[in-house]
């Protein structure tokens, strides 16, 4: 994120880094010559004889010395003022360099669906810098902000896209929405665990399986522990109690040939999101998943991130080199 946040300054306010770069060089300048001095007032009263009043000359360099070092002093004190007024301006973009170091994680993540999938840091603040030149310009800092977030997480997962295999485009997205859900807190990590693994069965289950006939032993399992995610929230407490007890809603919407466009029973609708309503699909129709993703996806990255991108020749082209050929994977 340091880095990024250089990069982003340097980028947005080069003013502001050219000024930080002189105050450290001008810093390391006012403590060489203290040190100079310090180590004359040393060489005076350890060469002096005698009484020092009574020496002249070394009274001279005494003097001379002091108002040299108050003038190195003031102008460090005014020095250390400014370094803290750009640091407070370079502040401002910190948003942005969180932001974008959760997007080269979800990247550097990659590489667990399929080794091939490699992307340097490198490459990575080239197409940081790349996109914060081509966003919106923007006075208002907060709106600026706003735009380069924007901006750069579509177009790493549109640069991004273009090495992918098909399959994996839409879990990118999705790793990109729990990534910054997980980060602003609209997603915990007990029931992203819980979506991917659907939870580890300890035991007999707390309640018998109230309609085998179309409840699985899984299903039911799963709707039980699911009942007990989040306790501090207090969101999932009752489920499988509720579905227990209202089997024929449950049961309609699991007949449903669209789940994931209907609406949960009684009140869980409300009461659970976007993203739990996810992991509640999970237990009982998982075969739906795929367009609940992508409804999540689209509402909370945007509509592009799950149309589909068709490849272009010329783009890839133009940002390749001598150093960065292209290279294609026929599968």
């Amino acid at each position: 994120a340091d880095q990024l946040l250089g990069v982003a300054v340097a980028t947005e306010r080069p003013d502001l880094e050219e000024a930080k770069a002189s105050l450290v060089v001008q810093s390391a300048e006012n403590s060489r010559k203290l040190k100079e001095i310090e180590d004359e007032i040393l060489r005076v009263l350890s060469s002096s004889q005698g009484n020092i009043l009574e020496d002249e000359g070394a009274v001279n360099i005494l003097q001379s010395s002091k108002i040299l070092s108050d003038d190195i002093s003031e102008k460090q004190q005014v020095s250390d003022e400014t370094e803290a007024k750009i640091d407070e301006a370079r502040a401002g973009y910190k948003p942005v360099a969180h932001h974008s170091s959760l997007l080269y994680f979800a990247v550097t993540d990659l590489a667990n669906i399929d080794p091939m999938y490699q992307y340097s840091l490198r490459w990575f603040v080239d197409l940081f810098v790349r996109s914060i030149a081509d966003s919106e310009p923007s006075d208002e800092l907060e709106a600026r902000l706003a735009t380069l977030n924007a901006h750069f997480t579509f177009f790493l997962f549109k640069n991004v896209c273009r090495s992918l295999f098909e399959k994996d485009k839409l879990l990118f997205a999705f790793l990109l929405a729990t990534k910054l859900g997980l980060d602003a807190g609209r997603v915990a990590v007990g029931e992203l665990r819980f979506m991917l693994t659907g939870g580890v069965a300890m035991g007999e289950l707390p309640a018998p399986n109230p309609a085998p006939e179309w409840v699985s032993d899984k299903m039911w399992g799963e709707m039980c522990r699911a009942s007990d995610l989040s306790p501090e929230s207090g969101h999932w407490q009752g489920l499988a109690s509720h579905v227990a007890e209202n089997l024929a809603d449950w049961k309609a919407l699991y007949d449903s040939p669209e789940p994931h466009a209907c609406a949960l029973p009684g009140n869980w609708q409300s009461v659970l999101d976007a993203f739990q309503r996810i992991v509640v699909l999970r237990t009982i129709r998982p075969d739906k998943l795929l367009p609940a993703i992508t409804a999540y996806v689209s509402a909370t990255l945007g509509s592009r991130f799950v149309e589909p991108m068709p490849f272009a020749i010329e783009p890839s082209y133009a940002d390749s080199s001598a150093t960065s050929p292209l290279i294609f994977v026929l599968s």
